[in-house]
């Protein structure tokens, strides 16, 4: 193992903003817009809001236990290793997969408004495509789009904020007239969603163990990318809302941005938009395959999977065709919104979960107690409005939630039962100075 330590305050926060801004904004801007209309903006401030509690909380942790396994290794040292962390832990995986078939989902939904079905009909067949495509350079090993994933970080971000800029200019002020808005308890039933296009930062954290100064440089790398993508997405929201009517962005709900571009730019506007989407996507599918393909081993070589998530398959795992099969059938059996909003609210609740268990972990850390308990109220206020409003439209999403942490719970069940395997803490406890 290298002893060097790669990433610095700017690097970690290069990092988190890439996670950020990806697919996320592309699908959850136009779905969220849906729900809060031209007020969705408010909706972006009290989502980053949320994330930067989270983000403190998680910060924090990190300080204390710096390891590359994350939210995963806060689970085990707040919770122990029993059945209740294993569990989640395993929630969180599948969360992952989630939040992996809805970028997906957006690849396709936009590769088949460009190349195919004007109505995204074929965006299935798409999205299979690009996620297979991705599942074997990983299996090959190229490394070919991590060297140059800097560089698409830096070609999506130019895109929009240039979008942003250009388009604000021909802000209809009518759009976003306060006359034209739905019901203002909307905002808050969408901030489930908004926080999820935030929910990247927890990357972050990944990265204490090969950080120079965690104590030091975690929390203002956390603090500083939160802050600066809450700027852009606040910006983008005017920009967006201001050129199209409530209508026509509900109507293109599923790719609200690049259907921005439009009144201004026209169908060139249109395309840029497009291709910055699909590149955008395409590098999160790459990087959260090559991130699940590291959770899934590590959790199988410390326990908590079975061992064939591990066994190697050319230079990859077998847990990256495992979790491509599972984001296939999430990819064919739910739409976007679906997908988004399983999703959104799981890790709501899996966040939750962790900074109720920093609770009992807060001595160690040093966390301030109001803080948490600011992040765990707002947290399960946006899952409960969420769940309400989301509940008459997708009547089943209560669901799936709950069918989601029982999978979770009876696969930790099986895995103690039949393979005596139980994942371990991974670093040792740690005071911060203060």
């Amino acid at each position: 193992m290298q002893n060097n330590k790669t990433f610095g305050l700017w690097s970690a926060v290069f990092l988190g903003i890439g996670s950020m801004v990806g697919a996320g904004i592309f699908v959850l801007l136009g779905e969220a817009g849906a729900i809060a209309g031209n007020l969705v903006w408010i909706s972006f401030i009290l989502g980053g809001i949320i994330a930067l509690l989270s983000g403190y909380s998680l910060a924090k942790l990190a300080s204390a236990y710096p390891s590359r396994g994350g939210i995963v290794e806060y689970l085990v040292q707040c919770y122990g290793e029993g059945v209740f962390s294993g569990a989640v832990a395993i929630l969180f995986y599948l969360s992952a997969l989630v939040a992996l078939a809805m970028v997906t989902k957006t690849f396709g939904t936009y590769a088949s408004m460009m190349l195919s079905s004007p109505d995204g009909g074929d965006a299935n067949i798409f999205s299979i495509m690009i996620l297979f495509i991705f599942v074997a350079i990983n299996l090959v090993g190229s490394t070919l789009i991590a060297k140059s994933e800097n560089f698409i970080v830096l070609f999506k971000l130019s895109i929009i904020i240039i979008f942003t800029i250009i388009v604000s200019f021909y802000i209809n002020p009518d759009y976003l007239a306060i006359n034209h808005s739905i019901p203002v308890l909307n905002i808050f039933s969408s901030i489930a969603l908004t926080f999820f296009a935030y929910e990247g930062f927890r990357v972050i954290t990944n990265t204490a163990e090969d950080m120079q100064n965690p104590s030091k440089l975690m929390m203002k790398s956390m603090l500083i990318a939160i802050g600066l993508v809450m700027v852009l997405y606040i910006a983008v929201t005017f920009a967006v809302f201001g050129n199209l009517s409530l209508p026509e962005i509900i109507k293109a709900q599923d790719y609200a941005l690049a259907e921005a571009a439009k009144p201004v730019f026209g169908g060139v506007g249109f395309t840029i938009m497009a291709i910055a989407a699909l590149v955008s996507t395409s590098s999160s599918i790459n990087a959260n395959l090559y991130a699940i393909t590291n959770v899934t081993y590590d959790m199988a070589k410390h326990g908590e999977l079975p061992k064939i998530y591990k066994r190697n398959v050319y230079h990859s795992t077998e847990g990256l065709i495992i979790s491509a099969v599972f984001i296939t059938l999430l990819i064919l059996f739910f739409d976007l919104h679906e997908i988004a909003a399983i999703g959104s609210i799981s890790m709501l609740f899996i966040h939750a979960l962790v900074h109720i268990g920093h609770l009992l972990k807060r001595k160690t850390t040093g966390a301030s107690v109001i803080l948490l308990l600011l992040a765990i109220s707002t947290m399960f206020g946006a899952i409960i409005l969420a769940l309400q409003y989301t509940s008459k439209h997708i009547p089943n999403v209560g669901f799936y939630i709950a069918a989601g942490f029982i999978l979770a719970l009876l696969i930790e069940v099986g895995l103690r039962l039949f393979t005596k395997r139980v994942i371990k803490q991974q670093t040792i406890n740690t005071k911060i100075k203060k």
